[in-house]
């Protein structure tokens, strides 16, 4: 699994926005590349931006 599936499937599976700290203490991915990887969903429409520095699907 790549990866950006690695980090929608964690954003998917979270009830609340996350941020990307978070994101890659649940899925043991690098923060570096846990940002690239929401910079790429995020220019997919695959994840929202609710507030600043969160991250969601949306519903």
């Amino acid at each position: 699994m790549s990866a950006t599936e690695t980090v929608l499937n964690a954003l998917s599976n979270s009830k609340e926005p996350l941020r990307p700290g978070e994101i890659a203490e649940l899925t043991g991915l690098d923060k570096k590349e846990v940002e690239k990887a929401l910079k790429t969903l995020k220019k997919e429409g695959k994840i929202i931006s609710p507030k600043r520095c969160y991250y969601s699907v949306p519903k």
